[in-house]
């Protein structure tokens, strides 16, 4: 059974023999990169760069649904994408307009 799998998946049009398999598997690396940023202080991230993984994850998992053949390799990174993209993007903006100024500490 389970070597019919591995056949089916081989043999799928968005396979590992073709470019529709590679390139969304290349594309989790945008993804696990942000997963690092997590840990960046909020100061230092770019709207820019977060606007754009979050969009191009929105815009292409709707693609990649309506498609045929139906890549869910190329869906589930740009759910991914969009996924850290919302989070860093909301790490920026709770810092950049609601958080608490710090006190000045009062120096003698």
């Amino acid at each position: 059974m389970a070597s019919s799998k591995l056949q089916a998946l081989w043999n799928h049009p968005a396979g590992p023999k073709t470019i529709h398999f590679w390139a969304p598997t290349f594309k989790w690396g945008i993804s696990i990169a942000n997963v690092a940023d997590f840990a960046k202080p909020p100061e230092k991230l770019s709207y820019p760069q977060q606007i754009a993984v979050t969009a191009t994850g929105i815009i292409w998992s709707r693609y990649s649904t309506v498609i045929t053949p139906k890549n869910w390799n190329l869906f589930s990174v740009n759910i991914a994408m969009a996924g850290t993209g919302i989070y860093q993007l909301t790490r920026k903006i709770k810092h950049d307009y609601f958080s608490e100024a710090e006190p000045a500490v009062a120096s003698e």
